[in-house]
């Protein structure tokens, strides 16, 4: 029996029960993870059990640590400690784990089964998007309670992350580990299990770096935790461990923690196998033998230890209930950010939110970006809760709050640091910012975004993917969307991108052709909090004269009539962002050809795709003779509004270093040239 304070023999049998429910799971489902699940029990069993701070019967509690399963595949690590602390899931439940409608699918996924804080899965993303609750946790005590002293306030809680080898083998994790050592985030504690044991064997093979000293020199505290002579996790160290890093409160922490994965299987403890394979009837029969178990029970769990480990449900709500008390004071004493928190936690917008966002004359051509970039500074001032920035290229992307401040912690000699502020410098690291981006949104209370340039959604993608799995409010803005960015050439040159955006399920690119229509972009974008992309031009555009074209408040159906011609069109043209003033050049050559042309601005096909059909039909009649899509990429997905007898003006290959006027005239996109084309098809 362990002699850690508030442990009883009940304690070591539910870690021993919690170990065979991880091996019978598996051998049930016939497929899965068991190992990590098995050496990980005892950890994850005293975080849940006497240090995180939850309450089972309100997995949304405000007042909650968050706990992050990084490494996703070890899904019953979490599924069974969520049984455990009486979160809605019960003994079935692992019976039909990884099969259809279950409530305990192959790797947590978020809004799916209660306590599970964001989809895991690919490796690092977890550790990453920990990093940005971090950092919201941060924020949000700025905007909700300031003043308090530090580690004072209801609103101080950690972030806790298991995580594996996997995981810091990912990009991602050191992007982000590296940001969150800058950012002295002493709320981000990761347990790191050092197993040594990936699919393919050994993790030496290809992973023999000093990872404490690497974390030490991100400006981690790391605490080292040996395993015990026969293999087990140390639990006595790793709970001291545990009680150090919630005193740490300048830096993360990481314990590196080693142990053997399935221990105590006989055989397979230690083996790449047990990482992803069922260990079989005759090794969990020997295993339980060794954990003193009835081989013969399967999915056993006696009525004691359940009532037993179910008592944390009753502590969590005592804790509440102390939270509640404060809180109370609290709003008592702060009515103004009472009302501020109650507005943040139904995402309401206030009155008035959007009265101040810019309008644009016709006659002056702006760049999309900096039209967005205007947008942000208003929609600031009247949000609070709105922050972010870009990865290295605030001047560019246009993503700067002006005079808000640096979040950077109270140590920072950088000019304009405040732990507060409300820019966020995330460095040239596309990939943890789009992470860190999910973190906030996950968090929940603050609106964020982060930009970069269109070309490097490549880094991304997994990211963005991932927000688009969880439906959330991640805003990413994308500037130089085009070969229109000029002289800095074909590496720079998004050319495919916007085609594997919109592949993407759940996920809206949004492309504006005007200043105006960036304006209304942002107003559809605030108010629909779903996934988005918002890609901008580096080059002036035309503000489109409204008097006489459609309206820029159209943009939140996706597509709309721009400009009509007079009589019924026998072409219709769709265009985005750049290329959409392209086509309306080309129609105005065409009506003194006496060619009637209708021409469609389609900032985002994903959100014109939710309209009724009817009104689909009204925009893109079936009747035209001819349909003609103008888009400076890949055609890719244009047959879908063009047809099989349609045009698409596109660019199959990639760019190269010249001005945009120059790209466009060369590549096919000037008017006269699409003219030819159209006036080909049509005879």
């Amino acid at each position: 029996m362990h002699t850690l304070d508030n442990w009883s023999e009940f304690d070591d049998r539910a870690v021993t029960y919690a170990r065979a429910l991880a091996m019978d799971a598996v051998q049930n489902a016939g497929h899965g993870h068991p190992g990590t699940a098995m050496s990980l029990a005892p950890v994850a069993y005293n975080l849940f059990q006497h240090h995180l701070v939850h309450d089972p019967s309100d997995p949304k509690w405000l007042g909650r640590d968050r706990f992050v399963l990084s490494c996703g595949h070890s899904s019953l690590t979490l599924y069974t400690q969520l049984f455990f602390s009486g979160y809605g899931l019960e003994i079935e439940d692992l019976r039909t784990f990884r099969t259809w409608n279950s409530l305990t699918p192959g790797h947590p996924e978020y809004g799916h089964t209660a306590g599970v804080e964001m989809t895991t899965g690919p490796l690092g993303a977890g550790v990453a998007t920990a990093v940005g609750m971090a950092m919201a946790a941060r924020y949000e005590r700025g905007l909700l309670d300031p003043d308090a002293a530090a580690n004072s306030s209801l609103f101080d809680h950690n972030i806790w992350v298991l995580c594996s080898d996997g995981d810091l083998q990912e990009g991602v994790s050191s992007e982000a580990s590296s940001l969150a050592g800058t950012q002295e985030l002493g709320n981000l504690k990761v347990i790191y299990d050092d197993n040594r044991i990936s699919i393919e064997g050994d993790t030496h093979i290809a992973f023999t770096e000093d990872v404490s000293a690497r974390y030490r020199a991100y400006g981690w505290n790391v605490i080292d935790v040996a395993a015990t002579s026969d293999g087990n996790v140390d639990l006595i160290a790793v709970d001291a461990a545990m009680i150090a890093a919630k005193k740490q409160t300048i830096k993360p922490t990481l314990i590196r923690m080693q142990s053997i994965i399935a221990w105590p299987a006989p055989k397979a403890r230690n083996t790449a196998e047990s990482h992803g394979s069922a260990l079989g009837a005759e090794e969990i029969a020997e295993t339980k033998k060794l954990l003193g178990l009835d081989p013969e029970e399967h999915f056993a769990m006696p009525a004691e230890i359940l009532a037993h480990v179910r008592e944390v449900k009753t502590r969590g709500v005592a804790s509440r209930k102390v939270w509640d008390e404060k809180f109370a004071s609290w709003k008592s004493a702060n009515p103004d950010r009472a009302r501020l928190l109650n507005r943040l936690v139904s995402g309401d917008l206030p009155k008035g939110w959007d009265a101040d966002l810019p309008q644009y004359p016709a006659g002056k051509d702006v760049a999309t970006r900096k039209a967005s970039g205007e947008v942000i500074a208003a929609l600031a001032k009247t949000l609070p809760e709105f922050w972010g920035g870009s990865a290295d290229l605030a001047g560019s992307n246009n993503t700067t709050i002006s005079g808000a401040g640096s979040f950077l912690p109270s140590s920072s000699k950088m000019a304009g640091a405040n732990p507060y502020g409300r820019m966020i410098h995330f460095g040239i690291r596309e990939h943890a910012m789009g992470s860190i981006l999910n973190g906030i949104a996950l968090h929940g209370l603050s609106k964020t975004f982060g930009g970069t340039f269109a070309v490097f959604s490549d880094y991304m993608r997994p990211a963005v993917r991932l927000s688009a799995i969880m439906d959330l409010p991640s805003i990413f803005i994308w500037s130089h969307d085009s070969i229109g960015l000029g002289e800095d050439g074909p590496t720079h040159q998004p050319v495919e991108h916007l085609a594997t955006l919109r592949a993407i399920p759940n996920f809206s690119v949004v492309r504006p052709a005007d200043a105006n229509e960036v304006r209304e972009a942002w107003k559809a974008i605030m108010l629909r909090r779903k996934p988005v992309g918002l890609l901008l031009s580096r080059q002036n555009l035309p503000v489109v004269d409204r008097s006489t074209h459609g309206s820029a408040e159209l943009v939140n159906k996706g597509a709309y009539i721009l400009k009509d011609s007079p009589t019924a069109a026998e072409v219709v043209i769709i265009a985005t962002g750049s290329e959409v003033s392209v086509a309306l050049a080309v129609q105005s050559m065409l009506a003194d050809k006496s060619v009637a042309v209708r021409v469609v601005s389609a900032p985002c096909l994903e959100w014109f795709a939710q309209e009724s059909s009817a009104y689909q039909e009204s925009v893109l009649p079936k009747s035209a003779r001819l349909k003609v899509s103008i888009e400076a990429g890949i055609a890719q997905g244009w047959r879908e509004y063009i047809g099989d007898n349609g045009i698409a003006i596109s660019l199959e290959h990639f760019g190269a270093s010249a001005s945009a006027t120059k790209l466009f005239a060369e590549f096919g996109f000037g008017a006269e040239a699409i003219v030819a084309k159209i006036e080909a098809a049509l005879n």
